[in-house]
């Protein structure tokens, strides 16, 4: 720990608790209504995706142009307009877009800084703290912030403002150093020279897809619990989701903790072990009807997506910048995960859509990523060769 990084975790922290409390408030808007249909969450989770996949061309480019600091603290300020839209009752699909596209330019910028705060032997640990206490963030962030957004939803989001706009300050704090001047002319012509640079080591190839397979996972089975919680455990409110859902962020923390001492950046192919280990708890989860059981197994599931993302994230930025450039990798990243995303997502709401059971959906997610696990298995590197 340095105090630069110590910077990076508090903003992160304060902007990560304001991203998911603002998601949660945007739930407890649509459960209060009963004018929106119930397709209209995964909408919401659509457009915030499409934000990302819009702008991955340039975003990471100006993370890599421009020092990383200011563009944090412009990413938390366009968060913040996005909140104050929903303040003004503004329809919240084009509000939370406006959220998703200040996430796509803080994304690069938050993981491409690493690189410039630790070494290379401290980078798998540098992003274990970031996981960490994002996933702390989150947990707080959804609980918390869905029990404001039940009392009131115009104090939620004005204190959602408030906490994007102390990140933004804190990262004032950061370096200011530009690590690529030659990124600058972000395009779709060089996104795609980027693209076809980056995925020509099997490694590469290796990290963005396992990277897309846990995200899709992620997003899907949140949006799953939003129907299934209700059928299930009989889940009333927003914060009685929360409150589900903090179990599976618990498990994360648990499993970002335990990765460094496991899985390293040249055993990285032992990040299959806990894949597989995770679509298997998502399949056990459907069959569940108690709350502690589902509590345990998301916990499990949160545990082994953690020990499979955190060495995944460090192998992407090693990568990214001995090549492109950290923040461009990051935004290549983004692109296929939210790709990934939108998919599972939008999968989802037409399951939905013709009455599908969240039961049924929930164990056929699973099935998919074991199957997809494996596929992906096959592309994996080489284990390296030991000297003597």
């Amino acid at each position: 720990m340095n105090k630069r990084l110590t910077s990076l975790l508090l903003a992160q922290f304060l902007s990560a608790f304001a991203d998911n409390a603002i998601l949660f408030t945007v739930i407890a808007i649509v459960m209060q209504s009963n004018e929106l249909a119930p397709w209209y969450i995964p909408a919401l989770q659509s457009m915030f995706l499409i934000s990302f996949i819009i702008f991955a061309p340039w975003v990471g480019a100006f993370a890599d142009y421009y020092a990383k600091s200011k563009i944090l603290l412009f990413a938390n300020l366009i968060k913040a307009m996005g909140a104050i839209l929903l303040l003004l009752n503004i329809e919240p699909l084009l509000a939370y877009a406006l959220v998703g596209a200040g996430a796509a330019l803080y994304s690069p910028a938050k993981y491409g800084i690493l690189p410039e705060l630790v070494d290379q032997q401290q980078l798998v640990k540098a992003n274990s703290l970031i996981e960490g206490s994002t996933i702390l963030a989150i947990l707080l962030g959804m609980v918390i912030g869905a029990q404001i957004a039940d009392y009131s939803i115009s104090l939620a989001l004005s204190s959602i403002i408030v906490l994007f706009i102390i990140s933004a300050l804190i990262s004032l704090l950061l370096p200011k150093n530009k690590s690529n001047k030659e990124t600058h002319s972000g395009s779709i012509r060089h996104f795609y020279q980027h693209l076809c640079d980056f995925l020509s080591s099997p490694r590469a190839r290796f990290a963005v897809l396992g990277g897309s397979l846990f995200w899709l996972a992620a997003a899907t089975l949140r949006v799953i619990l939003i129907a299934w919680a209700p059928l299930i455990l009989f889940s009333k409110n927003a914060s009685e989701i929360a409150e589900l859902t903090l179990f599976l962020a618990i498990g994360i923390i648990i499993g970002s903790a335990l990765v460094p001492r496991l899985i390293s950046l040249e055993n990285i192919r032992r990040v299959r072990i806990p894949a597989l280990l995770m679509s298997i708890f998502i399949a056990l989860l459907s069959f569940t009807d108690t709350l502690w059981e589902a509590r345990s197994m998301l916990l499990a599931i949160g545990c082994a997506g953690g020990m499979f993302i955190v060495p995944i994230n460090a192998a992407l930025q090693e990568i990214g910048y001995k090549s492109i450039g950290s923040g461009s990798a990051v935004a290549l990243q983004n692109f296929f995960q939210n790709v990934a995303m939108l998919i599972g997502v939008g999968c989802y709401t037409y399951a939905s859509s013709i009455d599908i059971s969240p039961v049924t959906t929930m164990l056929s997610l699973g099935v998919f990523i074991f199957i997809c696990t494996f596929v992906i298995s096959l592309l994996l590197p080489p284990a390296p060769q030991k000297t003597s």
